[in-house]
This record gives C-alpha cells, structure tokens and sequence, in this order.
C-alpha cells in the first residue's frame, strides 16, 4: 500500500519543468524533498541558479498539482543550501535532454565551488543529432540562462546546451 508520503512524492516528483517540459522536476534535480506531517505537504525545491524565473511557476505547478491530488494543506519552499547543480539532473534526465536534441552538461565537470569559468568551455560536447564531438560554441547565452548555443561541425546543426553549473 502507498503511504501518503509516498503518493505525495509521485505527484511532486510528475511536475514537468516549464522551460525543459521533456522533464520533470525530479529529473532535473530541483524537487529537493517532500515531507508530510498530519495530513500538510510541504515540498522543497531548489532553483538552478539565484533568480531563476521559472521558480514561481514551478512552485505554483507543485501546488496545483499536489491540491488537485487530493492533498488540501500544501505548502511549497525553496531550499538554496546545498544550491543546484547539473550534476543533480538524473541518467533519465540527461536522457530525453539528448533526446529532445538538448546536449545535457557533463557530469562530474561542473566548476568548483564558488568559481565561474568565464571563458569557453573546453570540454568535449556531443551533438545530440549525430553524436559528434567536432563541436563549437557559438554562444555562451541559449534561450534560457541555463542554457548556451552550439553548432555541431559535423552534421551542421545547431543545438542547445545545458551548461555546468
């Protein structure tokens, strides 16, 4: 039998992202934890970076979400410490990102604490349309903050991607 608990974090864990909605927020590291206490939910989320846009909304999707489930005392809190990184986004997650033809970051490759890597990246990224390393950064800034644009040299496409963080 599910506790309640349980079927709380189903619901939580289901709620796609609304900029990568391929995803959930459980695939993307950001559901940080569920906790239920006499009947009242209360679900922690962890936005990618400070001032993420998209965290109001999530917030409010999780909540919907969780009072359309047949929980009625649903609160939803961010939780900053530890903050988000790439390396949370699930093996599903990076996943359908390469699936959607989104390139995911690099696991394991993310800056050290408190440090930003200001110029390109010098890692080697895969083009999710062909599979090819012959890659370049076009620009550092994608369609999102989380985000850069690549072309692969390869097949000439362009792609997004996730950037370390």
């Amino acid at each position: 039998m599910v506790t309640t608990l349980e079927r709380a974090r189903e619901v939580a864990a289901a709620v796609p992202d609304p900029e990568l909605p391929m995803l959930t927020l459980a695939d993307l590291g950001i559901l940080a934890d569920v906790e239920e206490h006499d009947g009242a939910v209360t679900a922690w989320i962890t936005p990618t970076y400070s001032g993420c846009p998209a965290v109001a909304e999530m917030a409010g999707d999780v909540a919907r979400r969780l009072r359309a489930a047949g929980f009625d005392q649903v609160e939803v809190r961010l939780r900053i410490d530890p903050p988000w990184s790439s390396d949370r986004i699930s093996a599903e997650g990076r996943r359908k990102l390469a699936e959607a033809g989104i390139a995911p970051p690099v696991l394991g490759a993310r800056p050290a604490a408190g440090l930003l890597t200001l110029g390109p990246t010098r890692l080697a990224v895969t083009c999710p349309q062909c599979g090819s390393t012959d890659t370049e950064e076009l620009s550092r800034f994608g369609s999102t903050a989380c985000k850069s644009l690549w072309r692969c040299r390869s097949c000439r496409e362009p792609f997004d991607r996730i950037k370390e963080i």
